[in-house]
């Protein structure tokens, strides 16, 4: 629509309106091909622009009598409240058909309709132009192509950015070029027609946003660890960019809440007051954000103000605060009106608010995200648009085939286990609960890739193990059993057990000392040192522990809260799980940092958390069992003043920060002793913690635990789904045209 300055009667850009006649799809609408029935307030829209473009021109007679029987058979829809609008719609489209009359342009539209459409227009203006919101007026810049000469243009280029465009539009900034000849307006667009031709994307530049979100998808399919260095080399450039306060991240909401979630967890040091400060709804519904409705903003704004890593980030608590409530309501209406359009985000939304990031193991989030690709989901700003890099056939086609080899790993590897029980004699305990393949699972979901074997095999043993151990200290053992255990432990003789013990205490005493001789010969091949007597040590305090509480039980002792605490995260038996399996995940973990104040808080936060969960949990079933117990401890404590409710209101909030400060020390790079290979596996087990502990004790009660488990394990990805999606993205693949090479 631009003139040129030479020729008035002639475009700027002559590239584009060739675009146009080259592109008229054969229903004489532009849009994207095979687009949603319930966008077609968007083809109405884009159609009528490049109608308009073709009449300003005088050419292309044929395709915009074309373009017209298009407008006049699909015009009802105009009006149809099922339909998903592209923003500005209620002010753009109007204003297109005010401006056709005024070109001469016959347009036999239903009166009736059209007059619908100028009061809701007219209305909508003077309710967004008389208000004094910053929002609402950066709202009517961002939409002055379809206001025209009612838009005060001078006031309009405040908004304009430092690459000359307003908000990124090429449509708006075309719109102000041609009323102020603009220069740097004039220059942003050419950049735009050198980067594509004579076709022109609804919002540039997107590669921040397109990389950020491909960078998402690889995490989400459980594929990034074949692009560290890709995925390294963009997330350096981010976050040079984050420190130069770079438009590209901080003027677009969506790009700045995942620019802040993606660079933080990734170790890079990210300030929490960068982001927007929404401390309430009605400051983001103020702003423009909140005016364009884009709920994948929100979402994004909710899973980043999850990353809470210090004690006092306010704007993270008040964000999630008020963005979960809001989500849950925006759910609820697309509930209500559930269609194809809105299905997809929806979903998003509902597993974010169902599985938060603490309480989310990785490969069912993979499984899942696999299971609800979109390789034709369109976001919808002014048009209706779609970037392939985002979603794309091969990102799935890889992340299914490298999900399904995991699988057939996994069966080889639970084979083994179950070998190794029938070679210990551990299914001869009658006392022992037999939780092998919960064991496994906890490991397989979290520590899913084929090199990280050893460290799941360990951290399954292990698993096993404590579960055998507490139930002996529990219901399986005498107390002189239990000191025998312990002693032998001490002297870490196999023979020395030989007739000396009884059969049960004998099984259990061979099978942590072949375990963790097994382990410790592993770790050597990994460390180059022996790492073995720190591996008995573990072991050691475990027992320990659990043989304090087996006398407090014993001796009906009562123990102050303190003292059951800082013996309580050592018997929940963490300890051999996870740190034997630090030593084989790959990075080389040193005596210093073993000893290292860092590692023994990272064990104690993690324990701290499992401990009071499943205290919470378990509370009504140890109760009955006369076990100790942190709910009913503080009661007792409390003089029968404390209330359960208030107890575990209490906990809850010492979960939630002891889990904040966790998650701190695993993301802190600075003067960090401990791998982040290793930090990591505190963060997962905490994961799986949350995860079991989400609804009851689900270790206890393992039929809540059956589908996650068959998800992982036993039931590989159908390759016939893939087929299904390829002959749905076959259906759509004429629409990469326009925005697929971004």
């Amino acid at each position: 629509m631009v003139p040129s300055p030479n020729s008035p009667q002639s475009p700027y850009f002559p590239e584009c309106v060739n675009w146009l006649l080259e592109n008229q799809l054969p229903d004489g609408s532009w849009c994207l091909p095979h687009s949603h029935p319930l966008l077609i307030k968007d083809a109405l829209s884009s159609t009528l622009a490049c109608v308009l473009a073709l009449k300003r021109w005088n050419i292309g007679t044929n395709h915009i009598e074309k373009g017209i029987h298009f407008i006049v058979s699909n015009f009802p829809s105009s009006t149809d409240e099922k339909q998903h609008a592209p923003i500005g719609f209620d002010i753009t489209f109007p204003g297109m058909i005010e401006y056709a009359r005024e070109m001469g342009l016959v347009l036999p539209l239903s009166s009736t309709i059209a007059d619908a459409l100028f009061r809701k227009r007219n209305l909508e203006f003077r309710r967004t132009s008389e208000s004094n919101s910053e929002g609402k007026k950066a709202y009517l810049a961002y939409i002055a192509e379809g206001l025209q000469n009612l838009q005060d243009w001078k006031e309009v280029m405040k908004y304009q950015r430092k690459n000359g465009s307003l908000f990124n539009s090429p449509s708006t900034t075309a719109a102000a070029f041609t009323h102020l000849q603009d220069a740097n307006c004039l220059g942003y667009l050419r950049t735009v027609l050198k980067e594509f031709g004579g076709a022109v994307p609804t919002t540039y530049p997107l590669d921040i946003h397109a990389q950020l979100c491909m960078i998402d998808s690889l995490i989400g399919l459980g594929i990034d660890r074949h692009f560290r260095n890709e995925i390294k080399n963009v997330l350096d450039e981010t976050y040079r960019c984050w420190l130069q306060k770079d438009e590209r991240i901080f003027l677009d909401l969506d790009v700045c809440a995942m620019a802040f979630r993606i660079l933080r967890t990734n170790g890079y040091n990210i300030a929490a007051d960068a982001l927007p400060q929404f401390v309430e709804e009605k400051h983001f519904l103020d702003s423009l954000g909140g005016h364009l409705n884009d709920i994948h903003v929100v979402l994004e704004l909710y899973k980043a103000s999850q990353f809470m890593i210090f004690p006092n980030e306010p704007v993270l608590e008040k964000h999630q605060f008020w963005l979960s409530w809001y989500l849950k309501q925006e759910i609820s209406k697309c509930l209500e009106n559930r269609d194809g359009v809105s299905r997809y985000i929806t979903q998003e939304v509902d597993y974010a608010l169902k599985f938060p990031h603490y309480a989310n193991l990785e490969r069912l989030e993979n499984r899942r995200n696999m299971e609800h690709y979109n390789l034709n989901h369109p976001r919808i700003l002014k048009t209706s648009y779609r970037c392939l890099n985002i979603h794309n056939i091969e990102f799935l086609e890889l992340a299914i085939e490298d999900f399904n080899n995991c699988q057939e790993i996994y069966h080889k590897e639970l084979k083994e286990l179950e070998r190794w029980v029938n070679d210990n004699k551990l299914d001869q305990l009658k006392f022992a609960r037999q939780k092998l393949t919960y064991c496994y699972f906890s490991a397989a979901a979290t520590l899913f890739s084929p090199e990280l074997s050893d460290a799941r095999i360990s951290w399954a043993k292990n698993s096993l193990l404590t579960t055998v151990v507490d139930d002996f200290f529990d219901i399986g053992g005498s107390k002189e059993e239990l000191e025998n255990l312990i002693k032998l432990v001490e002297k870490w003789d196999e023979n020395f057990a030989i007739g000396r013990c009884s059969e049960q205490v004998e099984i259990v005493f061979s099978a942590i000392h072949s375990t963790v001789n097994e382990i410790g010969d592993k770790a050597f091949k990994c460390q180059r040192r022996c790492v073995t007597n720190h591996l008995v040590e573990i072991w050691l305090n475990l027992l320990n522990s659990m043989m304090r509480e087996a006398d407090w039980l014993r001796n009906k002792s009562v123990p102050t809260m303190d003292e059951y605490m800082e013996n309580g995260y050592v018997s929940f038996a963490l300890g051999p799980i996870v740190l034997p399996a630090l030593y084989l995940v790959g990075d080389t973990l040193s005596e210093e940092a073993v000893r290292s104040p860092e590692y023994h808080n990272l064990y104690k936060l993690m324990s701290t958390c499992g401990r009071l969960l499943n205290d919470i949990q378990g509370f009504e079933r140890e109760g009955k069992q006369g076990k100790l117990n942190g709910v009913s401890l503080q009661m007792i404590h409390g003089s029968g003043v404390v209330k359960e409710e208030q107890v575990i209101r209490e906990m809850r909030s010492l979960i939630e920060n002891t889990r904040k400060e966790l998650l701190g020390l695993v993301l802190q790079t600075n003067g960090s002793l401990v791998p982040r290979a290793c930090k990591d596996l505190f963060w997962k087990m905490s994961k799986v913690l949350h995860l079991f502990y989400s609804k009851n004790d689900g270790f206890t009660s393992p039929h809540d635990m059956m589908r996650y488990v068959n998800e992982v394990i036993y039931e590989p990805f159908d390759p016939l789904r893939l087929e299904k999606m390829k002959i749905s993205e076959v259906a759509a693949e004429e629409c990469t045209g326009l925005l697929s090479s971004m």
